[in-house]
């Protein structure tokens, strides 16, 4: 599992997605989370809107990422 670590309050959906590299850019992104390949916390989300914040998790392609704050 890879912590994700956040200066704001709140990460979108797409933003995490590309700031761990999961995906290549931000149509990659839109792509695989309306084509429900994206959990957030056990549930596929289809919003690449979705506020994310620390304690969330989220999975993708076998990989997860706990979002975290940084201190």
């Amino acid at each position: 599992m890879e912590k994700i670590k956040i200066t704001t309050e709140y990460i979108k959906l797409s933003q995490l997605l590309k700031l761990a590299n999961a995906v290549d850019g931000g149509g990659m992104a839109k792509n695989v989370i309306a084509e429900g390949l994206v959990k957030v916390n056990g549930e596929v989300v289809l919003q690449r809107g979705k506020k994310l914040r620390a304690g969330d998790l989220v999975e993708f392609n076998g990989e997860k990422y706990l979002i975290v704050n940084a201190p």
